[in-house]
């Protein structure tokens, strides 16, 4: 499928689709750690990366690894890459232990992982006064690299439920940015706190809001943004990245 690009409506922003070869990477463990108690970060490097491509802070890459019922996939936010070396970051959110995050809590130097992808990037543009980035930790990755990519004068306001105090990240960058971190220790049971505090937040005129969270909270946060709030359509982007209950599963709102 060529390149694709979404007109705007009523001057809302330019959705650009740019289609990349689809292909199959064999990689390697370069280096594993832990950026906060439940995030860990790994280095992967070869010479199958000499020509990666992504374009878009939310694009994703599929990990391939063996699981209880044969090779599983999962999508992960590329979290850096450096050309010059050849590296490729990924950062994996310890919930709900499936295939991929087994794989990530027990990977060491030197062993090895093939990836596919990105498929395509989602370039974002336009008249945009602010962007409004609502997640949970494994939207970390995507609202992380979109902060440090964003230069000068870009106003950014994200707001990141994490499970405990000590996962709250520092996020360096250019732009006119702000995070409000909710944590769910010391939320009470079953409050659904994303939605909560999105609740008592003025939003800007010509805000664009992303939000990536778990698949019942997404949806709930996308009807309050649209039918309680009259934020329009063309404005947002959501995203179910997990599935409570539902390992493999994704969902997909727009």
């Amino acid at each position: 499928m060529p390149d694709g690009q979404i007109l705007p409506a009523n001057n809302a922003p330019i959705v650009k689709m740019v289609r990349h070869e689809l292909k199959s990477r064999h990689l390697t463990v370069q280096a594993h750690s832990y950026v906060t108690p439940n995030m860990i970060r790994i280095t992967l490097t070869g010479e199958d990366l000499a020509d990666f491509t992504s374009l878009a802070p939310d694009d994703h890459v599929k990990l391939f690894v063996e699981g209880p019922d044969g090779t599983a996939m999962r999508d992960y936010t590329p979290r850096s890459y450096w050309a010059e070396s050849q590296e490729l970051v990924l950062d994996f959110a310890v919930h709900d232990a499936g295939p991929a995050t087994a794989w990530a809590l027990q990977a060491k130097r030197g062993d090895s992982v093939d990836i596919g992808g990105p498929r395509a990037s989602r370039i974002i543009t336009g008249d945009i006064a602010c962007w409004v980035l609502i997640g949970d930790e494994t939207a970390l990755p995507a609202i992380a690299r979109r902060m440090e990519e964003s230069p000068a004068g870009t106003r950014i306001h994200a707001i990141i439920s994490v499970p405990t105090e000590a996962d709250k990240q520092v996020i360096t960058t250019a732009a006119d940015a702000g995070i409000t971190w909710l944590v769910r220790e010391a939320s009470p049971a079953h409050t659904d706190i994303l939605l909560d505090h999105v609740r008592t937040i003025d939003i800007p005129a010509r805000s664009f809001i992303w939000i990536a969270a778990e698949g019942g909270e997404t949806r709930t946060l996308r009807a309050h943004l649209l039918e309680e709030r009259g934020h329009p359509k063309q404005w947002m982007k959501a995203s179910g990245y997990w599935v409570r209950g539902k390992p493999d599963t994704t969902e997909k709102f727009d």
